[in-house]
């Protein structure tokens, strides 16, 4: 590996071809080359490292490549190498996070008058633009709206809400999506094959998981493995340099709640304190594995025929039910965001798995005496089952009066899906959480997930962007491509949405019932004339 270039730089791409990812963006603008229909604004918006300079920089080769407007740029020309360089000065980078105000703004847009020095178009990227202030945006905005032949505008932003509608209306969007971790383990291979680095495929799994999304964070945290190991990046140095602890340690916690074992778990968590593993860390794999044991149960084919532990994830997704793998899911999420809140973290890991223990839902398989059959050790006397967990773990709202069912099941080719329990999972938020909310399951078949929408929430639909981060959340829940569609229709069940709501009406009620009830409250209305004001009582559920 070349000792002045991190991998992050050296195997940046430098063709559209060469990009892991994002082909729908990749497609829409090759046929705009192509075809020469070019826009004067284009913004680019995704998280960080999932490629929004790198598309804009090869964006800007294609338009000033000496072989013309092009969708392969040659590369070998002064313009594509002095771009790949940083030098060429005709492609203006800003960084809006640090050139916030009108005064920067003007002065780079002064010059947009001008024509070109060396290339075709003067192209301006600018870098996390929603930093701009307002005089700064309405600055940019009377360029944008009577811009020169000559320029193209490239903006790029991991926080499109904050971007003015007057600018947005402006430019044509493309939302990157986060990469896959099976996608960051291919381009990971790809990259130590050729820099003749010897691996374990456990190892590059680590580091994609942990990029969460990122191919850029995916390689920093490559260089940081090569700089760790000695001459083989093996599971246990990439383990012992992201403060992971051994996977076994999780399987053995599956294993034991599995047999009911207080104390094999309490066994556990000491021998991992005396390891110093970070609990706070262990909660966190601990949730990923479980969400690896749901795929398996419900898609299996998302579990790769080469993932190494597949043997024993198909086995544990066997023995749990699925009501069992969503509840300790949501134990271990909730028992991460709290551990802060413990006397230390120890007894918030140690109280994270005894509510793991103490808790079951009511609709687990029958299989428990079959279970207890296969283990020496007996089940211990608290591990009875409980009708259901408290409010905030419940994954699917309970029937409540004068509604119908929260979602329908909905068969598949191979799984049953239901609404409530698959958005609850989904990391999405904003206007695409809304638009999911709001709507009811219909089928998911071969890939294609379609959605009904009530004809009064049709509004939803005009944000294009809410759709495709809500397809992005679904493909990377299934680990495989989703195809999203969403008709308007009649809600024949209860949405999300409306689930909500009731379940807020019927915890309001009986908050003021409880107040009402409160013979401290009752003493004080007798002796004292005091008056309840319902408006101001809330529930603190």
């Amino acid at each position: 590996m070349s000792v002045t270039s991190v991998l992050a730089r050296k195997w940046r791409p430098k063709i559209f071809a060469q990009l892991a990812g994002q082909k729908h963006v990749v497609q829409a603008l090759s046929n705009a080359l192509t075809q020469n229909r070019l826009h004067h604004a284009y913004l680019f918006t995704g998280t960080r490292g999932v490629g929004k300079t790198t598309i804009a920089r090869i964006f800007a080769k294609s338009l000033n490549c000496i072989n013309g407007i092009t969708a392969t740029p040659c590369g070998v020309c002064s313009a594509c190498t002095e771009i790949d360089s940083g030098r060429f000065v005709d492609l203006i980078e800003l960084d809006a996070a640090s050139n916030t105000g009108i005064d920067n703004m003007r002065e780079v847009l002064d010059n947009a008058q001008y024509l070109p020095t060396l290339g075709r178009y003067k192209v301006y990227l600018i870098d996390e633009v929603h930093m701009l202030s307002k005089a700064a945006f309405n600055s940019m905005l009377k360029t944008l709206e009577e811009p020169p032949a000559h320029v193209k505008f490239i903006l790029a932003t991991t926080d499109p809400q904050k971007i003015p509608v007057t600018v947005l209306s402006r430019c044509l969007q493309f939302n990157l999506k986060q990469l896959p971790p099976g996608l960051i383990v291919s381009h990971l291979e790809y990259v130590l094959g050729q820099e003749d680095i010897t691996f374990e495929i456990a190892a590059l799994s680590l580091l994609a998981r942990a990029a969460q999304g990122s191919m850029r964070d995916a390689l920093s945290l490559l260089d940081q493995a090569i700089a760790y190991s000695d001459s083989k990046i093996d599971e246990a140095t990439v383990r012992n340099m992201l403060g992971a602890i051994d996977q076994s340690y999780l399987y053995d916690v599956l294993q034991t709640l599995l047999a009911r074992e207080g104390v094999g778990l309490l066994r556990i968590a000491d021998d991992m304190q005396s390891r110093s593993l970070a609990f706070d860390v262990a909660l966190q794999d601990l949730a990923t594995l479980l969400h690896r044991v749901a795929l398996a149960q419900t898609v299996p084919q998302a579990i790769a025929e080469d993932e190494p532990e597949r043997t024993r994830l198909l086995e544990l997704a066997q023995r749990f039910s699925a009501e069992e793998i969503q509840l300790y899911y949501q134990i271990a999420i909730h028992g991460r965001n709290e551990i802060d809140l413990a006397p230390d973290e120890y007894a918030g890991f140690t109280m994270t798995l005894l509510r793991m223990l103490a808790f079951r839902p009511a609709g687990a398989k029958a299989m428990s005496e079959q279970r207890t059959a296969e283990v020496t050790a007996p089940p211990i006397a608290y591990a009875t089952a409980i009708p259901a967990p408290e409010p905030k773990q419940q994954l699917e709202p309970q029937p409540i009066q004068n509604i119908s069912p929260p979602v329908n099941p909905v068969a598949t080719t191979s799984v049953t899906l239901d609404w409530s329990t698959l958005l609850a999972q989904l990391n999405v938020q904003g206007m695409a959480r809304e638009l999911a909310k709001h709507c009811t399951l219909e089928s998911y078949v071969e890939g294609q997930l379609t959605l009904v929408l009530a004809s009064q929430h049709k509004h939803l639909l005009t944000n294009k962007m809410a759709q495709e981060k809500l397809q992005a959340a679904l493909t990377n829940y299934f680990a495989q491509p989703v195809r999203l569609s969403v008709t308007l229709g009649v809600n024949n069940v209860a949405t999300p949405a409306a689930v909500e709501q009731q379940v807020k009406q019927t915890r309001q009620q009986h908050a003021v019932e409880a107040i009402m009830q409160d013979p401290f409250v009752r003493e004080a209305q007798t002796q004292l004339g005091a008056q309840i004001l319902e408006e101001t009582i809330k529930s603190i559920q």
